[in-house]
């Protein structure tokens, strides 16, 4: 039966050629189509990243220098209270010493200036323009340098506990208006309070009571008013000390200076 075969053509050589060479062909061709798109999409991927990255940190150093505007604004709000509240504990001592001298009588003018003031004061509101975006955003992730979150989230947590101690001042203030309504004429404080702030009433009004012992509750309630103070004071002190190592450690670690 071979013998009756016919021999292959040089046409049909040539056909098996064409296609083994297409065969082979198609599937180096396979082979690079899938290179190329692998690497195509491979390099979209890093450029996008790449990108990501960069938008992400322009991103992160526009929050750190807004959060270093919010600190600066915050120093100065500090110092205004540490002057404010060096002023009130001046009176609170002269108040204090006219009552334990017994110095009533002949000094209402002083008493009545220092009685209506004692109520007022001013309490450290923070910045926090930068950081409750960042919080509420969810970007705080934006700040991946470890030392510099460390520092934000301690800061903040010392101006929490300040809030603390104001409210506290705060609570110790409301509880000495029972005890000075039943000492001052309430007419004469009304008198004093104006558009430029409190003013020293003329001459000596005379007191509404000199009850000795509601100058005790009084002197009481002074001196739970100075312990507050002292507190909040050195607080603040701290506070503003840690917010300039703060600003110097921002601008060092994000070359800003």
């Amino acid at each position: 039966m071979e013998e009756n075969q016919a021999p292959e053509t040089e046409k049909d050589l040539s056909n098996k050629e064409v296609i083994s060479s297409l065969r082979k062909r198609n599937w180096s061709s396979y082979i690079k189509e899938f290179f190329m798109l692998f690497l195509a999409v491979f390099c979209g991927f890093l450029a996008e990243n790449y990108r990501g990255n960069m938008v992400e940190k322009q991103q992160e150093k526009q929050f750190i220098q807004s959060y270093i505007e919010d600190l600066k604004s915050d120093t100065a709000n500090i110092k205004r209270n540490l002057d404010y509240r060096k002023m009130k504990m001046i009176q609170m001592d002269s108040f204090m010493l006219l009552l334990s001298n017994q110095t009533i009588k002949g000094h209402e003018n002083e008493l009545y200036f220092f009685g209506r003031s004692l109520v007022r004061s001013v309490w450290f509101q923070n910045n926090d323009r930068t950081f409750a975006q960042l919080k509420n955003s969810g970007a705080l992730r934006l700040i991946r340098n470890e030392q510099a979150t460390d520092s934000i989230m301690a800061y903040q947590k010392m101006v929490e506990r300040l809030i603390t101690n104001h409210e506290d001042d705060r609570t110790e203030r409301y509880n000495a208006f029972p005890v000075i309504s039943q000492i001052f004429n309430p007419f004469v404080f009304d008198q004093m309070v104006t558009a430029n702030g409190i003013q020293r009433p003329k001459n000596n009004p005379p007191l509404r009571s000199y009850d000795p012992a509601l100058q005790q509750d009084l002197a009481f309630c002074i001196h739970q008013l100075k312990g507050s103070t002292f507190i909040i004071e050195t607080r603040l002190a701290q506070l503003n000390d840690k917010a300039i190592r703060l600003i110097n450690l921002l601008n060092k670690e994000y070359n800003l200076e």
